[in-house]
């Protein structure tokens, strides 16, 4: 009830991202069942099936990450005074939030199951009443307990990760409040995890000379190595993206720089934790487009339906999850900002500062992506 109310009296700017988790779980929902369905289709053709589902686990991460960073900038879950004495203490707050949490994912699954049973034909007296009746195996009977459990896993997933990410004593410590210029030290294990993802990436799709991995519906030879070496990637570059937002900030205040540069650099120096790690998943699904199109551009429509949702699904919510970031980023610097202003610092001072922060992790940034991706999609060419 406590969840309910809260979700209730949100500003609408929190309202949309819950809803867009909710899209995001209903999105993931409906690939599964596609999967499900292929498997009672074709059930000669398991290794299709199982890659099929493998598939799905990479938008279904995305999924569950974008629902945590919408978990963390909610500012129900911001410990306040007077809070702790009516009975919201930090531990009370993330339950809320990971209740929050479910009650977003589950109603993104239950929209799934409603509208892939309403194309399969299950559901009729609306529009397009069995319009992918072939597609997704009418003919077959859809087994409820397996159908359930695939619509479980984003809502549990989900709650389970915001519930241990926002758990008391957790926030405080992964941003270092007390020392917001430290150097991060995720860099070293960062570019461990990058090679060993890379070398992983290169032995799994060199196995077959002259094929390239398989997407969902191709003949599959060994996307789970692949899908692991970029899973590893990932890792690393999350985990390296907070010390390479703080090299930038370095990098700005070098040789000689003025108040702009000074303040450019100190921002994101203080801030590499918080907008670092989700940029470096950025890069690392940027990394992962560039090598798709440079592996398939020459295929004739090597897209499906699917794999177009799918990966619709990691763009979009990896890209909203850094902007939710950057937004909250912003929102924690709103006094040091109204005091720059009382003290006399002009307007385009502070937007200039902007600018060059943008820059300053585009030059860092776009070349490691297209670096990573050039890598990653070397023996993945035929």
């Amino acid at each position: 009830m406590l969840a309910l109310r809260l979700a209730r009296g949100a500003h609408p700017l929190v309202q949309l991202r819950r809803l867009m988790v909710a899209a995001a779980s209903a999105g993931v929902g409906f690939l599964l069942l596609c999967a499900l369905t292929y498997a009672l289709s074709h059930p000669a053709d398991s290794r299709a099936a199982t890659l099929r589902l493998l598939w799905c686990l990479v938008p279904l991460a995305a999924t569950v990450y974008f629902a945590v960073s919408v978990a963390r900038s909610d500012p129900g879950t911001h410990p306040r005074s007077g809070l702790s004495a009516v009975g919201l203490g930090p531990a009370r707050l993330s339950a809320t939030a990971a209740v929050t949490t479910a009650v977003a994912a589950t109603l993104g699954s239950a929209l799934a199951l409603l509208f892939f049973l309403h194309l399969r034909g299950d559901i009729s007296g609306l529009p397009f009443d069995g319009a992918a009746a072939d597609l997704l195996a009418a003919e077959e009977s859809l087994p409820l307990g397996a159908a359930l459990t695939l619509l479980a896993l984003v809502p549990l997933a989900a709650t389970i990760a915001a519930a241990v990410a926002l758990r008391p004593g957790h926030e405080a410590a992964d941003d270092e409040d007390g020392a917001p210029a430290s150097q991060p030290s995720g860099l070293p294990w960062g570019v461990a995890l990058v090679a060993a993802g890379l070398a992983v990436e290169t032995y799994a799709g060199g196995r077959t000379a002259g094929t390239a991995v398989p997407l969902p519906g191709q003949a599959a030879d060994h996307p789970g190595g692949v899908l692991a070496g970029w899973a590893l990637t990932a890792a690393g570059l999350w985990l390296a993206g907070p010390a390479l937002t703080h090299l930038c900030g370095r990098l700005l205040q070098a040789f000689r720089p003025g108040a702009t540069r000074l303040l450019a650099g100190r921002i994101l120096m203080q801030e590499a934790r918080r907008v670092g790690r989700p940029l470096g998943v950025v890069c690392a699904v940027g990394s992962g487009a560039v090598a798709a199109f440079a592996v398939y551009g020459g295929v004739p429509r090597p897209w499906g339906p699917l794999t177009v949702l799918g990966a619709v699904l990691v763009v979009t919510c990896t890209t909203t999850a850094l902007l939710t970031a950057v937004l909250e980023a912003r929102r924690s610097r709103a006094g040091v900002t109204e005091a720059l202003l009382r003290i006399g610092s002009p307007p385009p001072a502070l937007r200039k500062a902007a600018v060059l922060r943008v820059v300053a992790l585009l030059v860092v940034f776009a070349p490691l992506t297209w670096l990573v991706a050039s890598l990653a999609a070397a023996p993945l060419k035929g």
